[in-house]
């Protein structure tokens, strides 16, 4: 049997163990530094076992996974590159930046190790173990980062575990993957910080601001509410990429900074309509880095019981319903409800229901 060592079994590790675990041939190992942390994953059964012993986790494990955050990568390496590992054992980790991980990581390989970069593009608006799930990661991609030192061998062995995933996989050097993550993930996030954090400032001054920027705003700049944390070690971690991408971003604005000062409309048609272009050959409700978002929004009259009412005729038919929020900032109908669901699947049965008695659009 193969013995696959998690250190981390939170939302991402924690649904790795549950893709691996129960196959007759795999043994699914958690490691955590609490005692409390392993009582939940043995509690909750992502794991055939826990351990907060890293020895005995690691030492006879054929595959490891560093599922901790990126500040605490090159940490756990170290402690690894301590201990007498399984010869052939390979070590992975699920970091969204790749390049100083990898580089770190080659610390293992004179031993008989293979360190492979990965990154599972893929995750949930909920964290923990308790939001882990066997299907997490199933047609989202999943990236490997090998380099000149990895055997094909050891490639082939990782893509072959990472098999029970049913995700895409895909394999890029670090650099690469940390400026196209960087440009498609980062910055993004960095530009919805500025931007909510802009919004506040003026807020100081006026309270309208906060009090009308519902719906498309709130949703456009939802990934501002990232843990922050999490996105300092990232956004640290890949400084190098994103002071390049920021200073694109900068050339950008004030590209439409001088169109707008020549009042120059043509310019504003072709800048939609290029990025629109784009935009479209874009595969939609694929599992990516940023999170998809399952929505729709019903028009509804203000009168009582008619919030149990709609979640009622969801329930009947057994579509899964994971939020509901009353938006009350609309001049042209009495009320929206945003209804959110986890899959496309529900979203689309839903649509299908209620449209017929309400007016309802994405």
């Amino acid at each position: 049997m193969a013995k696959i060592a998690i250190f981390g079994v939170g939302l991402i590790g924690g649904s790795l163990a549950l893709c691996f675990k129960g196959k007759p041939e795999l043994t699914v190992v958690g490691y955590s530094n609490r005692e409390s942390s392993v009582q939940k994953y043995m509690e909750r059964g992502v794991v055939d076992y826990a351990t907060t012993s890293l020895k005995e986790a690691a030492e006879d494990a054929d595959f490891i996974f560093l599922c901790v955050p990126v500040g605490m990568l090159e940490q756990y390496v170290d402690e690894l590159g301590k201990l007498d590992l399984k010869p052939g054992c390979i070590v992975t980790d699920v970091g969204s930046t790749k390049a100083s991980v990898v580089e770190c990581g080659r610390r293992l390989n004179g031993r008989g190790v293979s360190f492979i970069g990965g990154h599972p593009m893929a995750g949930s608006e909920k964290s923990g173990v308790e939001a882990a799930t066997s299907i997490l990661f199933e047609n989202a991609f999943y990236v490997l980062t090998p380099d000149a030192t990895t055997s094909e061998e050891a490639l082939d062995k990782l893509k072959a575990l990472l098999v029970h995933t049913k995700a895409h996989i895909v394999s890029v050097d670090a650099e690469s993957h940390d400026e196209i993550v960087g440009a498609i993930s980062h910055l993004p996030h960095i530009i919805a910080v500025a931007l909510v954090n802009q919004i506040r400032g003026y807020n100081e001054e006026n309270g309208l601001y906060e009090s009308l920027a519902a719906g498309g705003f709130r949703d456009i700049t939802r990934i501002a509410s990232s843990d922050p944390v999490v996105w300092r070690d990232i956004l640290i971690n890949n400084r190098t990429v994103l002071l390049k991408l920021l200073k694109d971003w900068q050339a950008g604005t004030e590209k439409f900074v001088h169109i707008l000062e020549s009042e120059d409309g043509e310019a504003i048609e072709e800048e939609f309509k290029i990025a629109g272009e784009f935009r479209g050959r874009m595969p939609e409700r694929r599992k990516g880095i940023i999170l998809s978002t399952y929505e729709c929004y019903v028009n509804v009259a203000d009168h009582p019981g008619i919030i149990g009412s709609i979640a009622t005729e969801l329930g009947n038919a057994r579509i899964n319903l994971s939020n509901i929020r009353i938006i009350e900032s609309r001049e042209d109908v009495p009320g929206v409800l945003r209804l959110s669901f986890r899959t496309q699947e529900d979203l689309d049965q839903a649509l299908v229901l209620l449209s017929p008695n309400y007016s309802v659009h994405l």
